[in-house]
């Protein structure tokens, strides 16, 4: 059971929860995802939106080949190599989230980064994903 904790004293969040709390049987911790094909290459060079929808097909690929969905993630944690690109594409980014996490919003960081392991790379996601076994 994960359950969405945002004190009624903190500002609203937008596009993320403060915190999840979870009780459950399986857990799963995503390794940084980046907008790679399946030959290497980082697609849409320069794109921040298309990298940020490749890159959570790539997390919904794992996520099922784990058996979970990305309902069940409780974190994430983006790296962007821009946090101002990031700001000023944020609606197109927001409709590429809802179209993979409809309006499930686990607890969420952002951060800026110099660089990523592949140069080519403007973001990188990684997650935490748990699932209750039982009844």
């Amino acid at each position: 059971m994960n359950e969405v904790i945002n004190p009624a004293s903190l500002a609203k969040p937008r596009g993320f929860s403060y915190a999840v709390r979870s009780e459950g049987d399986l857990t799963v911790h995503f390794a940084g995802h980046t907008a790679m094909d399946a030959e290497g290459a980082i697609v849409g060079p320069g794109d921040l939106v298309r990298q940020f929808e490749q890159t959570l097909m790539n997390l919904q690929t794992t996520a099922e080949a784990a058996g979970v969905s990305l309902q069940e993630v409780v974190k994430l944690n983006l790296y962007v190599t821009d946090v101002e690109a990031y700001k000023r594409q944020a609606s197109a980014i927001g409709q590429v989230y809802r179209r993979f996490f409809g309006d499930h919003y686990p607890a969420m960081t952002l951060v800026e980064v110099s660089r990523l392991w592949d140069e080519a790379a403007l973001v990188e996601i990684e997650a935490v994903a748990v699932r209750r076994e039982g009844p």
